[in-house]
């Protein structure tokens, strides 16, 4: 049978994913029709309860070994030297055509058609500014 399909966050937890378990979550498990959740928590081991989902079970899980959602993205600028920085919800980096590389950032734009290298800079914003000059001096 194929694995079954899990959520990664739910109800504002990131959820905890076990390649051991049937279910697909650490600390939940299949009882019969159901699923039951139990964790270690201060060295015992504890029942949470027995719920309708697994997903139901892996918040009640994640609750309880005090796991929420990761920190919100860093903020980014929406300006700087007096350019509009492009933004962007893909991006890791936040900016559009700015992209991590290693420790530093590589920004690239399409210009005249073609996809033009326009550096690697110490910061996402320097890469992000770079991008935006490109942008405004091709239209």
């Amino acid at each position: 049978p194929a694995p079954p399909t899990v959520a990664t966050e739910a109800e504002g937890l990131r959820l905890h994913l076990s390649s051991i378990t049937s279910t697909g979550y650490k600390g939940v498990h299949a009882d019969r029709s159901r699923f039951r959740a139990e964790a270690r928590v201060g060295g015992k081991q504890v029942y949470l309860g027995t719920f309708d989902t697994a997903v139901e079970a892996a918040v009640a899980y994640a609750r309880a070994v005090g796991e929420y959602q990761p920190p919100a993205p860093p903020t980014v600028a929406t300006e700087a030297e007096g350019l509009r920085l492009h933004l962007s919800s893909i991006t890791s980096t936040g900016y559009k055509g700015v992209h991590a590389d290693r420790s530093r950032f590589r920004a690239e734009a399409r210009v005249g058609g073609k996809q033009v290298y326009l550096g690697t800079f110490d910061t996402a914003v320097e890469a992000a500014v770079a991008y935006a000059r490109a942008v405004e001096e091709a239209a």
